[in-house]
């Protein structure tokens, strides 16, 4: 895989969430997603990004434009410091919620990208990495 470019973006605070949708559509309309495909990658932008705040303190999001062979797409990276989540198997399924929120931004960021992983530990923060293919 080749990164082509890299933004990397503070979250803060809610102010942080829209600029890191406009550089995420920014970068989706430059690759030629359909606006469907911008959709779904700006909405699980979104989700994570504010999760980022709310449940992590803040931290940063990287969105970097990738190639894989014939494949171009959209690599983010979303990262915090904060509290780490203790069951990641229980915070993926969908109505789970901490906030009294509907449950489904981490499940359906998943949903919405076609790569996701994520990795946290207790006391020492969470990262989430996703990808759209064009």
């Amino acid at each position: 895989m080749v990164l082509l470019s890299t933004d990397s973006l503070p979250l803060d605070r809610d102010e942080h969430i829209v600029i890191v949708r406009q550089a995420v559509r920014q970068r989706a309309v430059e690759l030629g997603f359909s606006l469907v495909d911008q959709t779904k990658i700006v909405t699980a932008a979104s989700e994570l990004a504010r999760n980022t705040i709310q449940h992590g303190g803040g931290g940063s999001a990287i969105v970097e434009t990738v190639n894989d062979g014939s494949r171009r797409g959209l690599r983010l990276t979303f990262e915090d410091h904060g509290p780490g989540i203790p069951d990641i198997a229980l915070a993926m399924k969908d109505g789970y919620t901490t906030a009294g929120g509907l449950g489904l931004g981490l499940s359906g960021a998943k949903r919405l990208s076609n790569e996701f992983s994520i990795a946290s530990r207790p006391g020492e923060g969470t990262r989430v990495v996703i990808t759209r293919w064009r």
